[in-house]
């Protein structure tokens, strides 16, 4: 197996949350020289110093400063996003039935598709808020159990005969994990400490449940991401969309770091997007724009740096693309669908859902034409809805040159999606050869 992809996987298996995506990538950045900054701090900014920025502890923006002047050079930037789609614990999640058996009231963060997630191994990881002495500021302390505490199981076929003609699904009633059975004092005694989730979680930590004041935690699939097909062309894993975007940019900023360029070179990982990005760190914020005048302001004095920057910047927004499914050809556009193996693919939507113009796609055919990569198209069906992603979001922000672009994968929004081992490596070359 190549090492980029054995690496993917490891990340992949790390990032079992948009917390632990960020904490991984972050790790990653430190490793490479990488320093972090504080929104509400001073930053100094010398060309060529290598820094970071966290935002709610789910989304990151790293760059390596130019050594050119702001004015004269332009930014680089690559964005993708840390978040999928999930099912995340409420407060007060227990839910006591017959026999003890107790199941977790939850809530769909995101689009996904529910019947993916039935009869599997799953566990939690996210953050939960514990006093630090200042009201204000609690202190956050990001977890994994990395193990299975929960299933959500489906019913019977013998008690619903027409599953197989069209299921629908209610979060509320079909879609509740269940954690266990336990005894009646059991349950009274860890009701009145908080409630198992808190256990749970507090014994993993080492801490009191009585200490967890708040929490953010996610159920996800615990399962190895790993190689499927004959050749192994493929690979399977949760949260792939958009992980794997966001990994290939996290690479190709890693290979380039130690090249002298005269732009700005930014990674910019925003969370939120499945959910529509209307967030303090989700692309509708100003996080990006401030974040790179602050930059531009540093390297010089001119108080229109920043914009003659932006003029002059070009911007990579990286999410997965639908690959065609042999099973379905009708769903996709006759003579613009991207195939699993065939490259990353541009993404066009005459209606603006992209940010994709003519000067952009040729900007990333040559860049891919630089990497000796294929490149691949992908429009909609005329008679398909589509969705947008965070180009034409951001473009609200900055009026940047960009392009929308991703590498095809089967099963977008499952809890388990597919891709191609070839087009991951070829992102990487193509992100590389921009930075």
């Amino acid at each position: 197996m190549d090492k980029k992809i054995e690496k993917l996987f490891d990340w992949l298996d790390l990032s079992t949350c948009n917390f632990r995506a960020v904490d991984t990538i972050c790790r990653e950045l430190d490793n490479a020289g990488f320093s972090e900054l504080r929104q509400e701090d001073s930053w100094d900014i010398i060309p060529g110093s290598r820094h970071y920025v966290v935002k709610n502890g789910s989304a990151v923006f790293a760059f390596i400063a130019g050594t050119g002047k702001a004015g004269e050079n332009g930014f680089r930037i690559i964005s993708a996003h840390s978040d999928s789609p999930c099912f995340k614990i409420k407060p007060n999640a227990e839910m006591v039935g017959d026999g003890g058996v107790v199941r977790l009231n939850i809530e769909k963060y995101g689009g996904g598709i529910l019947y993916t997630w039935f009869d599997r191994p799953l566990s939690m990881s996210g953050r939960v808020m514990v006093d630090s002495g200042n009201p204000l500021l609690p202190d956050t302390i990001v977890f994994d159990l990395q193990r299975p505490v929960a299933t959500i199981p489906h019913l019977a076929i013998h008690f619903n005969r027409a599953v197989n003609e069209g299921n629908p699904l209610s979060v509320q009633k079909d879609m509740l994990p269940v954690i266990g059975y336990f005894g009646k004092d059991e349950i009274e005694k860890t009701m009145a400490r908080g409630g198992f989730v808190k256990k749970i979680v507090a014994d993993h930590i080492g801490i009191l449940p009585e200490d967890i004041i708040d929490y953010e935690i996610t159920l996800y699939p615990f399962e190895k991401a790993s190689l499927c097909g004959v050749k192994g062309e493929y690979f399977q894993s949760g949260r792939i969309d958009d992980l794997s975007m966001a990994f290939a940019g996290l690479q190709a900023l890693l290979d380039t770091a130690d090249t002298e360029c005269e732009d700005t070179r930014v990674l910019a990982i925003f969370d939120n997007e499945e959910t529509g990005s209307g967030t303090k760190q989700g692309a509708h914020s100003p996080i990006l724009r401030d974040m790179l005048e602050r930059v531009a302001n540093a390297s010089s004095n001119e108080r229109d740096a920043f914009f003659r920057a932006v003029a002059r910047s070009f911007m990579i927004s990286a999410d997965d693309a639908h690959a065609w499914h042999p099973n379905y050809n009708e769903k996709y556009d006759p003579t613009n669908h991207p195939v699993i193996g065939g490259g990353p693919a541009v993404k066009i939507n005459s209606n603006c859902k992209y940010m994709t113009d003519a000067q952009g796609a040729a900007v990333f055919r040559n860049l891919c034409r630089k990497a000796g990569v294929e490149c691949q198209v992908f429009v909609n069906h005329s008679d398909v809805a589509g969705g947008s992603t965070l180009g034409n979001i951001l473009t609200g922000q900055l009026d940047l040159r960009g392009v929308d672009m991703g590498n095809p994968i089967w099963a977008m929004h499952s809890a388990r999606e597919t891709a191609g081992v070839f087009d991951h490596l070829d992102a990487i070359k193509v992100f590389s050869a921009f930075f």
